[in-house]
C-alpha cells in the first residue's frame, strides 16, 4: 500500500468525517430538525469521535508497523549509500571450476546445538556426517546480517550480496515476504550467484519443498541463472503420496531428501558426459513453526520442536553420506548453513532460552574437495560474506576475493575500502541506509541480450 495508503490516507478520512459531521450537524440545526434527545446527541457525538480516533490511531499504528517509524528515521539519516561500496562480482579465473551442493536449513539456528540450554543437541546427526577431522570446516559466529531474519532475505543475502530491501517506503517494511508481491522481475539489476555461475556454464538447478510462488522465490530463482525449480505443485504432480506433505507448507525433508538423490545423480552423470559442471540448491521446511510431526520422526524430548530439528537434520544427515558414498564428495563442493536465526514471534518455542541469549548465530557447514591447503574460514562474518564464499567454493576465484558487500570468508585480509572493514556501529548504519538510487537500481527489471 506504501505510505500514501498506510500514512496519509488515515489522515484524509479522518478529516472527512469530520467536515461530514460539521456540515451535517449544521444543515440539521438551520432547518430546525435537530429534535433528537440530548442524550442520543452526545452519544452519536461520541460515536463519531471514537471514529475519528480509531482511524487516525489504527493508520499512525499501520504506518509504525509496517514502515517501523524508528527504523525509517534511522534509514532516512543514514550518511551512508550501499553503492559506494558495492562490488560487482568479477571472476578472474575459472580454471578449478567444480560442482557445488548448497542446502538451506530452516531456521538454523547454530544455538540449538546446545545441549545444556536445550534437552538435545539438534544438529548432532549433522555434525556426525560434518566432521572437521574429515576436512569439513565451519563459520565461526556466522551471523544474520543486521535487518535480515526471513528466508527470502538468507536466499539474497548470501547469493548476491546485499540486504533485502524494497525501495523508498517498502525499505523496512514489516512483511517483508511481500516487498514485490506480483512483480515479474526480482533484483533485476543485480548479478547474484546463479547468474555468475550460468555464464560460466553451470547447470542451476533448485529444490524446495514449498510453493515457489510464495515470497516470489520462483520469480528470483528465474531471473538469476536458475532453470530448473522443483516445488510444491512439481511434487504433486510427480505422485508424492499425500502422507508426505503438510497441509499448511510443502514436502517433507524426508521425500525432499531422496528426491535430491535422485537430481544429484542426474546432474553428476551430465557433468561428467560434457565436463560443465552443476550447482544444486535446497531449502528444508520441516522445522518452520508450528512444526509438523511426520510419521517417520521420534519424539523423545519435551518440545516436539527440538525433534523436528533433529529429524529434519538426519535426513540432510542422510543425503551428504549419500553423496560421500557415491564419490561426489571428490568433486563437489557443499556448504550447508541457515537461512535465518530462529523466529522469536508469539508463539515459537524457545523463548525464554534464546530471548536472553547475547550470541546468536547461523549453523554452517563447508566441505571442499581436493584442497589440503585450503585456508580457514574467516570468523564473525555475515551472511553477506557468504556470496563470494559460494563462488570461491566453486573454484572460481574473484577480483579482490569480494562481491556485493561481502568478502570471501576464505580471504584472512579484508580490502581497506570494503564495507566488511567497518567498525559494527557504522556497518549497521551501512546496512540500515535507505540507500534509494542503488536499490532502485537494483529492482530494475533486467534488459534481454
Amino acid at each position: 500500500m506504501g505510505i500514501l495508503g498506510i500514512g496519509v490516507l488515515p489522515l484524509v478520512i479522518t478529516i472527512g468525517i469530520a467536515v461530514w459531521q460539521y456540515f451535517r450537524r449544521r444543515k440539521r440545526r438551520r432547518l430546525g430538525c435537530d429534535t433528537r434527545p440530548q442524550a442520543k446527541k452526545w452519544a452519536m457525538r461520541g460515536l463519531s469521535t471514537a471514529l475519528v480516533a480509531a482511524v487516525a490511531a489504527g493508520g499512525t499504528t499501520a504506518f509504525a508497523s509496517t514502515v517501523g517509524i524508528g527504523d525509517y528515521i534511522r534509514s532516512a539519516s543514514s550518511p551512508y549509500n550501499m553503492g559506494d561500496y558495492y562490488a560487482e562480482p568479477t571472476v578472474t579465473g575459472a580454471e578449478a571450476k567444480r560442482n557445488l551442493v548448497t542446502i538451506y536449513l530452516e531456521s538454523g539456528e547454530q544455538t540449538l546445538a546446545n545441549d545444556e540450554h536445550f534437552e538435545k543437541d539438534a544438529f548432532a546427526p549433522l555434525k556426525d556426517v560434518t566432521r572437521p577431522e574429515d576436512g569439513w570446516q565451519s563459520i565461526e559466529n556466522f551471523n544474520q546480517y543486521e535487518g535480515g531474519g526471513w528466508t527470502m532475505s538468507g536466499l539474497v543475502s548470501t547469493q548476491c550480496g546485499v540486504p533485502l530491501k524494497g525501495v523508498g517506503a517498502s525499505v523496512d517494511s514489516g512483511s517483508p515476504d511481500q516487498l514485490v508481491g506480483s512483480m515479474n522481475s526480482y533484483l533485476g539489476g543485480l548479478t547474484c550467484l546463479g547468474d555468475i555461475l550460468a555464464e560460466q556454464g553451470y547447470t542451476n538447478v533448485f529444490l524446495g519443498g514449498a510453493n515457489p510462488s510464495f515470497a516470489a522465490k520462483g520469480t528470483f530463482l528465474a531471473n538469476h541463472g536458475y532453470t530448473k525449480d522443483v516445488g510444491l505443485d512439481d511434487w504433486r504432480a510427480a505422485g508424492e503420496p499425500e502422507e508426505s506433505f503438510r497441509s499448511d507448507w510443502g514436502l517433507s525433508d524426508e521425500r525432499l531428501m531422496a528426491n535430491a538423490k535422485n537430481e544429484i545423480d542426474q546432474l553428476h552423470a551430465t557433468a561428467q558426459q560434457t565436463g560443465q559442471p552443476f550447482n544444486l540448491s535446497m531449502l528444508t521446511l520441516d522445522t518452520h513453526e508450528p512444526v509438523h510431526i511426520y510419521d517417520y520422526c521420534t519424539v523423545d524430548t519435551e518440545s516436539e520442536v527440538t525433534s523436528a530439528f533433529f529429524c529434519s537434520m538426519t535426513q540432510v544427515a542422510d543425503f551428504v553420506e549419500y553423496m560421500n558414498q557415491m564419490g561426489y564428495l571428490e568433486d563437489t563442493s557443499v556448504v550447508i548453513m541457515g537461512d535465518h536465526l530462529k523466529h522469536m514471534s508469539a508463539g515459537d518455542a524457545f523463548h525464554e532460552q534464546l530471548g536472553g541469549h547475547t550470541n546468536r548465530t547461523i549453523f554452517n557447514r563447508i566441505w571442499v574437495p581436493g584442497e589440503t591447503g585450503t585456508p580457514e574460514t574467516r570468523s564473525d562474518a555475515d551472511q553477506l560474506n557468504m556470496f563470494p564464499t559460494l563462488i570461491e567454493a566453486a573454484g572460481l576465484t574473484l577480483e579482490n576475493r569480494e562481491a556485493g558487500l561481502g568478502v570471501s570468508a576464505f580471504s584472512p585480509d579484508i580490502p581497506g575500502d570494503s564495507a566488511q572493514s567497518f567498525e559494527p556501529d557504522p556497518y549497521k548504519d551501512l546496512l540500515e541506509s535507505r540507500s534509494e538510487q542503488f536499490y532502485s537500481e537494483a529492482w530494475a527489471a533486467r534488459t534481454a541480450p
